[in-house]
């Protein structure tokens, strides 16, 4: 039996999410404590995102592991390598419904079934990608993006203003 919610719920999540989470983080600017904070309250607010995480840009075309919630992720990723990789070389979005049918996927849990990579770019600087997991098969679709797009736009106008 899936876990996903629907498109009513997560709808009404994300609105309580986009109003909560700029009020939680009302004035912060360190990013480790922003990108902490939002892997909490994402992790929390939906049973089946298994694993909830940022991959830094560090330079390089090299991401790595950030602030995360869930089991251990991958240490490193270079962006010619995975979703995290291509959503960071490609700065778009990526949504995939099973991961086991991709062969760049890179299998840093072995349960993870569906995936959603959201780059995380203020100005034109690559911040991080945020990465979502789900064991349970495509969980992730466009409302997931629009808001998980716009929770980051948010969040990258509020350390942008400085």
């Amino acid at each position: 039996m899936s876990r996903v919610y629907s498109t009513e719920k997560k709808h009404s999540i994300y609105q309580a999410l986009l109003q909560n989470v700029p009020l939680i983080l009302d004035q912060e600017k360190d990013l480790i404590s922003i990108m902490s904070t939002v892997c909490c309250e994402l992790k929390a607010a939906f049973s089946y995102f298994d694993w909830v995480g940022f991959y830094r840009h560090s330079g390089n075309s090299l991401l790595k592991v950030g602030p995360y919630q869930g089991g251990h992720g991958c240490l490193s990723i270079q962006f010619d390598r995975g979703v995290c990789g291509k959503a960071a070389s490609e700065r778009k979005t990526q949504i995939v419904d099973d991961v086991n049918l991709l062969p760049y996927h890179i299998a840093c849990s072995s349960s993870t079934v569906s995936e959603i990579v959201v780059p995380w770019v203020v100005g034109n600087r690559l911040i991080a990608v945020l990465d979502i997991d789900s064991d349970d098969k495509a969980c992730f679709d466009q409302l997931d993006k629009e808001y998980l797009e716009r929770l980051l736009s948010i969040l990258g106008d509020a350390i942008n203003d400085e």
